[in-house]
C-alpha cells in the first residue's frame, strides 16, 4: 500500500509537473505568438511605409523623367536649330567657295589656254630659230622694227651697199652731214645655244671658249667690213636680239665685250637700240627746227600780223555791239512807252470833266469821238 501510494503521489507529481511545462509550453508559445503577429503587423507598417515612399519616389521619378525629357527635347531643339543654322551657313559657304573657285579654275582655264598659245609660239620661235637663215631674217626684223618705229621715212636705209661692197643691215643718217651709222642684226647663236644646253662643266668651258671664238671673229668682221673712214661713223652697233643673251654676255664674257669697244663696236639689246634711236631722233628733230628756224620766224611775223588785224577787227566789232545796244536801249524805251499806252487804252479811261483842270506835268490830251458817238477816249500825246 505504501508502494502503491508512492506510486500513485509519483504519478500526481509527474502529472503537475507536465501540465506545469505543458502550461509553459503554452504560454511560451502564446507569447511567441503574440510577438510573431507584433513583427508581422510591424512588417506590414514597414511594408506599407515601404509602398508609400516607393509610390512618391516613383512620383518623383516620373516629374523628374518628365522635366528631364522637357528639356532634353528642349535642348535638342536648340542643338537642332543651331546645327541647322551651321549646316545652312557651311552651305552658303560651300557654294561661295565653289563658286570662288570655278571663277579660278575659269581663269586657269583661260591662263592655260595663253601657255598652250604661247608654248605653240615658243615651238615655232625654236622652230625658227633652229635655222640659220631664219633666225637671221627674225633678228634683223626685230631690228628694223625698232628702227623704223623710232626714225622717220628717210633717216635710215636697209641693206645699203658700201664703197667696199659690204652690205650692213642698217645704216641711220646723223644729223649736220655727219657719216651714216651701221648696225649689224647678226649674231653667232649656235655657238651660244651650245653654250647654254651644256651642263657638263667641261662642256659648258668648251662651248664658253668657241662661243667667245666666235664672237671675236664675229666683232673683227663688223669692224672691218662697216668702218669706213669718212664714209661712216666710227662706231658700229652689233644688234643682240634678246635681253637674257645680252645681259649674260656681259656677265659670263666680259673681255669680249672689253674687246668689242676697243674694236669700237658696241653691243646693244633691243631696249638699248630704241634708246639709242630715240635720242637719234631727238637730235635729227632738233636739228630740223634750227634748219627751219627762219621759216618758223617767218610764220610768226605772219602770225602776228593775223593777230593785229583780228585785234582791229574786234575792236570794230565791239564798237558795232556797243552802238547796237544803244539802238536796243532805245527800242526798249520805246517798246515800255507803247505798253504804258496800250494800258490806258485797255481800261477805257474816259475823259475828264470840263471844270477839272488837268495836271501841269502831264501832257496835253486830245478828245476823240468813237463812231457810235457814245464813248470819248482821250489819247495822250507823247514822246
Amino acid at each position: 500500500m505504501a508502494i502503491v501510494a508512492a506510486t500513485a503521489i509519483a504519478g500526481i507529481v509527474f502529472l503537475i509537473l507536465w501540465m506545469r511545462a505543458n502550461i509553459r509550453r503554452q504560454t511560451e508559445a502564446a507569447r511567441s505568438a503574440m510577438e510573431s503577429e507584433a513583427r508581422l503587423a510591424e512588417l506590414i507598417r514597414a511594408q506599407n511605409e515601404m509602398q508609400g515612399r516607393l509610390s512618391a519616389m516613383a512620383e518623383t521619378l516620373s516629374a523628374r523623367q518628365s522635366e528631364l525629357s522637357q528639356v532634353v527635347s528642349q535642348r535638342l531643339d536648340g542643338m537642332t536649330h543651331r546645327i541647322g543654322a551651321t549646316i545652312t551657313e557651311q552651305t552658303r559657304s560651300t557654294h561661295e567657295n565653289l563658286r570662288r573657285l570655278q571663277e579660278r579654275l575659269a581663269v586657269i582655264d583661260a591662263a592655260q589656254s595663253n601657255i598652250q598659245t604661247l608654248a605653240k609660239d615658243v615651238v615655232g620661235l625654236q622652230a625658227i630659230l633652229s635655222n640659220k637663215q631664219t633666225r637671221g631674217a627674225f633678228g634683223q626684223g626685230r631690228m628694223e622694227a625698232i628702227v623704223a618705229d623710232g626714225l622717220p621715212m628717210g633717216a635710215y636705209t636697209f641693206q645699203t651697199t658700201l664703197s667696199n661692197g659690204m652690205r650692213p643691215d642698217c645704216t641711220v643718217k646723223m644729223p649736220n652731214g655727219a657719216p651714216p651709222l651701221v648696225i649689224d642684226a647678226k649674231f653667232p647663236l649656235e655657238s651660244w645655244n651650245v653654250f647654254r644646253e651644256a651642263a657638263a662643266p667641261d662642256a659648258r668651258r668648251a662651248a664658253a671658249q668657241a662661243f667667245k671664238r666666235d664672237l671675236d671673229v664675229h666683232i673683227r668682221d663688223v669692224s672691218e667690213k662697216y668702218l669706213i673712214p669718212g664714209e661712216t661713223q666710227d662706231m658700229a652697233f652689233l644688234f643682240v636680239p634678246s635681253e637674257s643673251i645680252f645681259a649674260e654676255i656681259h656677265e659670263h664674257f666680259e673681255a669680249a665685250v672689253q674687246k668689242a669697244q676697243r674694236s669700237k663696236v658696241v653691243i646693244v639689246s633691243p631696249s638699248l637700240l630704241m634708246l639709242s634711236i630715240q635720242v637719234i631722233q631727238a637730235v635729227l628733230k632738233d636739228q630740223r627746227m634750227r634748219e627751219q628756224a627762219h621759216l618758223i620766224q617767218g610764220e610768226v611775223a605772219l602770225l602776228m600780223e593775223d593777230l593785229g588785224r583780228l585785234d582791229d577787227r574786234t575792236r570794230k566789232l565791239q564798237a558795232h555791239f556797243l552802238a547796237a545796244q544803244k539802238d536796243v536801249e532805245q527800242i526798249v524805251t520805246s517798246a515800255d512807252k507803247l505798253n504804258r499806252r496800250g494800258a490806258r487804252i485797255g481800261t477805257l479811261e474816259l475823259e475828264a470833266p470840263a471844270d477839272a483842270e488837268p495836271p501841269t506835268d502831264m501832257p496835253q490830251a486830245k478828245v476823240v469821238e468813237s463812231r457810235t458817238g457814245l464813248l470819248k477816249l482821250r489819247v495822250v500825246d507823247e514822246e
